[in-house]
């Protein structure tokens, strides 16, 4: 078995988590591909224009009030360090550690009452609708690049449909939707998991292949649940991927121009996934950074919001410069967002209520801020936006109606989000 290990989070209930994916080599020699992948009979095998979606996460969620929907008038306890600039847009502010976004904020849209968060330290809700324990609760909802990969498939059989560059774990994975549709997480020295072990020639390979197909034959036979049918279809991809490097040259960036990696910085997750998107997978999942900021909040984000700062607006100008923005939605947000009251260790603890996130893309309608908070960022006084209607808006821009209904285990219609109604200003 081979252990992937993603970036480590450290968060305020004193658990650590790292995300983690085991992957079953299936004697292959080091393929290590099988479990991670889906394949598709009917793909063109050629990469088409589609409709895409980055999803950044900000694990341990971000104070809203400090970075895009800051109170200035504020009493000095809520207020915090940071000043407000003033954008490209008139009555679009940012913070003044965002200059390279307030520079580009016409391509950018702001939603500040954003509600429906739990008290999670998750990606669960961001990435399905629904918490971790609901979504367990539920029989596994599945994650919004489980669903594209379950509903429209992929682009190109050398392709995986969705990709995580965070790792695997509730809310992330496929759930209900089926194990086929696992995201693919590349990661170990020199991206191992999509190479083949140095003794196995590609002929050795098509005799494993032809080998395996007759295995799967026997297995089949006696399985009913769908699950062998699910990891034969990892097996297919994994070929596809070995044999046609596709998706190891997009995540190689030293193919990219010196000139374009510089301008991501050191967020060089961003720029994966930039080119991931345009190699024609659908769905890319990252995560930037730890926000659990309780304490030294402010010092804190000196050091992390200018990297944030400077990776969205590359990632937002390559889009635009690559003809990609009308096809490639991009949200960033937390899981919930920090107290107003800043507390007694200079920090901002969880906060429910009302947190704030970033949208851009995907032919939506950008170059405005939607909906506000009161004089102390407490609470959605104006045009309050749940989760899930975030959601529904990614899914407008990717073709998706969320009446859809997929089957849970039990063989139940479940609608891939309860509030399906998009945000009308960015239609």
């Amino acid at each position: 078995m081979l252990t992937i290990y993603g970036d480590k989070q450290r968060f305020c209930d004193g658990v650590s988590r790292r995300n983690f994916l085991k992957i079953g080599t299936l004697a292959l020699g080091g393929l290590s591909l099988p479990h991670v992948l889906r394949a598709s009979e009917t793909a063109s095998g050629k990469a088409a224009k589609h409709k895409s979606v980055i999803m950044i996460y900000l694990p341990g969620g971000p104070s809203h009030m400090d970075t895009y929907d800051l109170k200035p008038n504020a009493p000095d306890e809520y207020r915090g360090e940071f000043k407000p600039i003033h954008s490209n847009v008139p009555g679009m502010d940012f913070c003044e550690l965002f200059p390279r976004q307030a520079a580009i904020a016409d391509k950018l849209t702001i939603v500040r009452s954003v509600v429906g968060a739990v008290a999670e330290h998750a990606p669960a809700l961001l990435m399905s609708g629904y918490g971790e324990a609901v979504g367990k609760a539920q029989g596994g909802r599945p994650g919004l690049g489980a669903i594209l990969s379950k509903l429209q498939g992929p682009t190109d059989p050398r392709v995986p449909p969705y990709v995580s560059l965070m790792g695997n774990a509730t809310g992330l994975d496929a759930g209900y939707a089926g194990v086929a549709h696992r995201p693919f997480t590349p990661d170990g020295p020199g991206l191992e998991n999509l190479a083949l072990n140095g003794s196995v020639s590609l002929n050795r390979l098509d005799n494993r292949r032809a080998l395996l197909s007759d295995f799967d034959r026997f297995r089949n036979e006696a399985d009913r649940s769908g699950v062998m049918t699910g990891m034969d279809a990892f097996t297919a991809r994994a070929f596809e991927m070995i044999t046609a490097p596709k998706t190891r040259d997009a995540l190689d960036l030293t193919r990219e121009d010196p000139r374009t990696r510089d301008k991501y910085g050191e967020a060089t997750q961003f720029l994966t996934a930039r080119r991931l998107v345009e190699a024609g997978v659908r769905c890319v999942t990252l995560s930037i950074g730890g926000w659990d900021t309780h304490g030294n909040n402010f010092g804190h984000l000196r050091g992390q919001l200018p990297t944030v700062d400077r990776a969205v607006a590359a990632l937002v100008e390559d889009l635009h410069a690559r003809g990609m923005d009308q096809d490639c939605s991009v949200v960033m947000w937390g899981e919930f967002g920090r107290t107003p009251r800043i507390n007694s260790g200079a920090g901002r603890d969880h906060w429910e209520p009302v947190m704030s996130a970033l949208m851009a893309g995907g032919g939506l309608k950008m170059g405005q801020v939607i909906g506000s908070t009161n004089s102390r960022g407490e609470v959605a006084v104006d045009r309050p936006i749940t989760v899930q209607q975030v959601l529904a808006t990614l899914y407008h821009g990717l073709g998706v109606d969320p009446i859809t209904t997929l089957s849970s285990a039990s063989g139940r219609p479940m609608y891939l989000l309860d509030d399906r109604t998009p945000i009308s200003e960015m239609i």
